[in-house]
């Protein structure tokens, strides 16, 4: 259970502002699919617009990374920051830019293996070589 209010379509048509963001989202994506986390964030239209257009610029905007990498990136944080909502968000998101059911098994495979590793690595203290030094 949400432990904020979620916005209705009702709810935003009386907020010029966050109906603003709404609209772009929707013209964004191209999709009349606001998810729950703007819906929630619209309780805050501050920290609903900044968001979205951070969030527009580092995953939307062309860049360097292709948008399923930004995607499968953002799994990997999520798995770490233990954000149940943003897995199944962004591996939703990852499934729509291409993500094939093997593409998200190795995935896996890599994120376990970095997970096991470093751990070890922590646990151990095991200096870094001056080789890797940055």
């Amino acid at each position: 259970m949400s432990t904020v209010k979620l916005w209705t379509d009702a709810d935003v048509e009386q907020n010029p502002r966050v109906k603003a963001v709404f609209d772009d989202i929707r013209a964004t994506r191209k999709s009349d699919f606001v998810n729950n986390m703007w819906r929630a964030l619209a309780n805050q239209p501050d920290l609903l617009e900044a968001t979205w257009n951070r969030l527009k610029q580092v995953m939307v905007a062309p860049s360097a990374l292709d948008p399923l990498t930004k995607e499968l990136i953002y799994l990997a944080v999520s798995t770490v920051n233990s954000c149940s909502y943003c897995l199944h968000s962004h591996t939703a998101a990852a499934r729509a830019k291409g993500m094939t059911d093997e593409q998200h098994q190795d995935f896996l495979s890599v994120l376990t293996m970095a997970m096991q590793t470093n751990a070890l690595a922590t646990a151990m203290q095991v200096p870094v070589d001056p080789e890797f030094q940055a």
